[in-house]
């Protein structure tokens, strides 16, 4: 994770191509969908301009805004999205970084509007917790900052009903791992309640274990699945080797 609290303008528009290179090459986005944003200062961020692929950005197509929404420099336009990116900053001071892709499986629980609180990976437990479904708003309309607006001091990630998914974080490098996991995470769920259609849930002292994790991790927000006491529900689940493995785990993709 980043050390300062803001990226110099440099760095902020390199990162934001970057992340835009890899959300494309996972098939989190196709054609010009998806936007990338990240502050440079209290007030300010820089974000990616409209009718852009993610995958042919440059550095010098992004587009520099205040949190009032006033272009400060860039030749081309913003997303009209960044509204929602906005809105966002402005709910939560913490957030420095946000991230709106429509990768497939995640993307497929909001159209069926199912949420994702299934405790069924230690690592979805801390990195995610659970994720809500935003309403249905029209895209571009001040419906859409409306409707993630009540999710942003407490969670890490929503998805937008029929749209796609939304992730921050303290700086991009989070707002975007935590986007990866969220699509990990549907797919495992998809995989487990659609085809084995067989899942063993952590129980609620195996989750606590893991809230505490994430509680030393500095991370504060996410919520805590739903879950049952009943410890015979995982039987085969040694949780001294989940805490192992998810601190040794998130630790590597935090520290890199």
């Amino acid at each position: 994770m980043k050390n300062s609290n803001y990226y110099s303008d440099f760095e902020a528009k390199k990162w934001i191509c970057e992340i835009g290179d890899r959300i494309y090459k996972k098939n989190f986005v196709a054609a010009n969908d998806g936007n990338i944003s990240v502050k440079c200062g209290p007030n300010t961020i820089w974000t990616t301009p409209t009718g852009v692929s993610k995958g042919f950005m440059r550095p010098d197509m992004m587009v520099k805004m205040d949190l009032g929404g006033k272009v400060l420099a860039g030749k081309y336009k913003p997303s009209s999205e960044v509204k929602m990116h906005i809105r966002a900053y402005k709910e939560n001071p913490e957030i420095n970084a946000v991230v709106h892709a429509h990768p497939p499986v995640a993307t497929s629980y909001a159209i069926a509007g199912v949420e994702l609180d299934k405790p069924i990976s230690p690592e979805a437990v801390v990195l995610l917790g659970t994720v809500p479904i935003a309403p249905y708003a029209t895209p571009g309309t001040e419906e859409v900052p409306n409707s993630i607006a009540p999710y942003c001091k407490d969670y890490n990630a929503v998805l937008l009903a029929n749209h796609g998914a939304l992730t921050w974080g303290r700086d991009l490098i989070e707002a975007y791992y935590r986007m990866e996991s969220l699509e990990h995470y549907a797919l495992m769920t998809m995989y487990s309640t659609n085809i084995i259609q067989r899942s063993n849930e952590l129980n609620c002292s195996q989750v606590s274990d893991l809230i505490a994790i994430r509680d030393k991790m500095g991370i504060k927000t996410g919520g805590t699945p739903p879950c049952t006491a009943d410890e015979n529900r995982q039987k085969d689940v040694n949780i001294a080797d989940i805490v192992e493995r998810v601190t040794r785990e998130v630790l590597r993709k935090y520290q890199q």
